[in-house]
C-alpha cells in the first residue's frame, strides 16, 4: 500500500453511489475524498497533497504553487481544460488524464439524440399522453414527418477515438460518412474542409477539443451553410457552437434541429437564453453523454491505473 496523501477534489461529480471505488483505496491508502471543492478552498485542500484527482475543479497557478507536495494531477475526464498544464509543468507537476473510457455511452448518445430528432419521438409521445392518438381518425399519427438515417450523410469533425466509434455505427444505419480537415493545413486523404463539407451533410456530429482555433467553430457563416433540413450533434464541448446564432438558426429554420449534451456554461442559469425556448427541433441533455454506470467505473479503475503506474515511476496517458 503506498502511504502517499491522495485527494479527489469532487468525488461527487462522477456519482460514486453505484460505483466501486475500491480499485483508488487499493492504490492509495490516504484519501481525502471531497464531495465538491470550492474554488476558495482548493490552496488548502491540496496543501499536503502528494495527488490530486480533479474532474470539474479548477487547478490555477496561484493554487499550484502553493501545493509545495504536489507531484501528479490526476484527471478524471479526458479533457484538461480546468487544469492550467503549463503552470503544473513548470512546478514539476505531472498531469495525465483518462481515455476511451465512455467511448460506447458517447457513441450510444450521440445516436440517442439524432434519433430522437429523426423519428420525432418527443412530440409522437406528447400526442400519445395528451389524447391525440385517442381521438385519431386513424389507427397511426402522422403529424411529424419521420427520417430515415439509410442514405443520409454525417460530417464529422474530430475523427479520434469517438468520431471513428460513430462513423462505425453510423455506417451499420446506412450512413455515408464524410471527415472534416482539421485545419487548412490538412492535406490528408478523405477530408474535406469544414465550408465544403457543410452544404452536403444531413448531420453534423462534433468529436473535437475546445481550443482557440475550434472556439464557435459552428457560427452563423457555418450554419448559414447547412441544409435547412440537416442536424446538429455536440457530444464534444459547448463552446465549439456560437448559441446564440444556433438558437437564431433554429427558429428561423435555416437547420433541421440540434441535440446538444454539452453548453457553453454549466450547469447553466436557470434564465439560460437557450433553457427558455423549449423549441421542438433542440433537445438539450445534462452533460450525461459519458455518464453510464460502467464508463464511471471504467474512469475510476483508469484513474487507479494512473496512479499505480506513477508510483512506480512510469507515467500514463501524460498529458
Amino acid at each position: 500500500m503506498n502511504l502517499s496523501k491522495a485527494v479527489f477534489l469532487d468525488f461527487l461529480s462522477v456519482h460514486p453511489d453505484d460505483l466501486d471505488a475500491s480499485c483508488l483505496s487499493n492504490a492509495v491508502e490516504q484519501w481525502n475524498f471531497c464531495d465538491n471543492t470550492k474554488d476558495d478552498d482548493v490552496s488548502t485542500v491540496i496543501a499536503d497533497a502528494e495527488i490530486v484527482v480533479v474532474n470539474k475543479v479548477v487547478l490555477n497557478e496561484k493554487d499550484l504553487s502553493l501545493a509545495t507536495s504536489l507531484k501528479l494531477i490526476c484527471a478524471a475526464a479526458t479533457g484538461v481544460n480546468n487544469i492550467d498544464v503549463a503552470a503544473a509543468h513548470k512546478l514539476g507537476i505531472s498531469v495525465c488524464n483518462v481515455q476511451r473510457y465512455a467511448t460506447p455511452a458517447v457513441v450510444q448518445h450521440v445516436f440517442t439524440l439524432l434519433l430522437s430528432l429523426t423519428t420525432r419521438i418527443e412530440q409522437y409521445q406528447a400526442d400519445v399522453y395528451n389524447g391525440n392518438w385517442t381521438n385519431s381518425e386513424f389507427f397511426c399519427l402522422l403529424d411529424y414527418p419521420i427520417r430515415e438515417l439509410d442514405g443520409l450523410t454525417l460530417g464529422i469533425v474530430g475523427y479520434g477515438e469517438l468520431g471513428q466509434a460513430v462513423a462505425n455505427v453510423a455506417k451499420t444505419f446506412g450512413m455515408k460518412v464524410l471527415l472534416a480537415k482539421r485545419d487548412e493545413k490538412d492535406n490528408r486523404d478523405n477530408r474535406i474542409a469544414l465550408h465544403d463539407l457543410l452544404p452536403v451533410v444531413d448531420v453534423l456530429s462534433l468529436h473535437c477539443p475546445l481550443t482557440e482555433n475550434t472556439k464557435d467553430l459552428i457560427a452563423e457563416k457555418e450554419l448559414a451553410l447547412m441544409k435547412s433540413d440537416a442536424i446538429l450533434i455536440n457530444t464534444a464541448r459547448g463552446g465549439l457552437i456560437d448559441e446564440s446564432a444556433l438558437l437564431n438558426a433554429l427558429q428561423k429554420g435555416k437547420i433541421g434541429g440540434a441535440g446538444l449534451d454539452v453548453l457553453s456554461q454549466e450547469p447553466p442559469p436557470e434564465d439560460y437564453f437557450l433553457l427558455q425556448q423549449k423549441l421542438p427541433n433542440l433537445i438539450i441533455t445534462p452533460h450525461t453523454a459519458w455518464a453510464s454506470r460502467e464508463s464511471r467505473q471504467r474512469l475510476l479503475e483508469e484513474v487507479a491505473k494512473n496512479i499505480k503506474e506513477y508510483q512506480q515511476g512510469e507515467l500514463r496517458n501524460s498529458v
